[in-house]
């Protein structure tokens, strides 16, 4: 048996959720890349850096980060042992905010790399000294180290759930200095509803050539689930899987045992807020969680 990794104060959560009777290696992995969720997140990372931040920088991170994604992942862990004492979940949640450097990206891909996967950098454009790039991107190997040590780690037939959770809308603007007053005059009262809605749950699969890497029976059964709900889902429709991100290794990796999926935001705070710390209703991760794990029991 392959040793499960541990985790890494303020870099990655590593928990491992065990059924009754789960045999010795993790079925299903569920990476949280964004999971950097709190304002203490933030705080303990801008704390430490030498480059002169932007005003407010702290605004960015709370519309920028994956909210309510560690709450759900542990809900649909334990839904999904209860269904199958047999297996086990071993949940990597990270927690380097991606507002400093992205730990769901390929670290030296190109600028025009980002800009045609439709992503953000993967080191923000605010980190401008030697010192603040080391610390970073030291932070950043180790979150990669664990996450292939937790992937090496699984079951022969394990499965990946890279899970995440985006703002309700899609609200384009540029991530340079300017990004929290573009930001506040995007989500201001006139225009914040303006923005295209995006679905409930978009399944990141479709490459930029049109190939799908989603595995169908999981959407098939997860979209199923979810029309029950009253809730749309989606093929790809915010981004596309790219060369830029380490989710696009992973489902090369294994393919046909990953789902790349995002959920909207707002079906998980209570209430959703762009610029503070969300709370995250429990009846809402609830009502999402049972229908998500009902669909990753499908692999086995």
């Amino acid at each position: 048996m392959t040793s499960l990794p541990s985790s890494i104060p303020h870099v990655v959560d590593v928990e491992l959720i065990r059924g009754a009777a789960a045999g010795p290696t993790p079925d299903l992995l569920i990476e949280i890349p964004h999971g950097a969720t709190r304002t203490a997140d933030y705080d303990h990372y801008a704390a430490q850096l030498t480059s002169p931040l932007p005003a407010d920088l702290s605004d960015f991170f709370h519309v920028n980060t994956d909210a309510g994604a560690p709450e759900l992942a542990v809900a649909a862990a334990h839904a999904l042992v209860a269904a199958q004492p047999v297996r086990s979940v071993l949940i990597l949640r990270c927690r380097v905010p991606r507002t400093f450097i992205d730990c769901n990206r390929q670290i030296d891909a190109s600028a025009e790399d980002f800009r045609t996967g439709k992503v953000g950098p993967g080191l923000m454009p605010w980190i401008a000294t030697d010192a603040d790039r080391v610390l970073l991107r030291g932070v950043f190997d180790a979150y990669v180290a664990t996450v292939m040590a937790a992937r090496a780690a699984l079951a022969a037939d394990g499965a990946m759930l890279m899970l995440h959770t985006y703002a309700p809308r899609t609200v384009d603007v540029q991530v340079d200095h300017e990004i929290v007053a573009n930001l506040r005059r995007a989500y201001a009262p006139d225009r914040a509803d303006t923005w295209p809605l995006r679905p409930a749950l978009d399944v990141i699969g479709k490459t930029l050539d049109g190939v799908d890497h989603a595995p169908p029976a999981v959407v098939a059964a997860l979209t199923t689930a979810a029309t029950a709900l009253g809730l749309d889902v989606a093929g790809g429709a915010t981004y596309p899987l790219h060369p830029s991100t380490q989710a696009y290794a992973h489902v090369l990796a294994l393919p046909g045992r990953t789902l790349c999926l995002e959920v909207r935001r707002d079906l998980l705070a209570d209430p959703w807020s762009p610029f503070a710390e969300m709370r995250i209703g429990a009846a809402q991760v609830a009502r999402l969680a049972a229908p998500l794990a009902s669909a990753l029991t499908v692999w086995w």
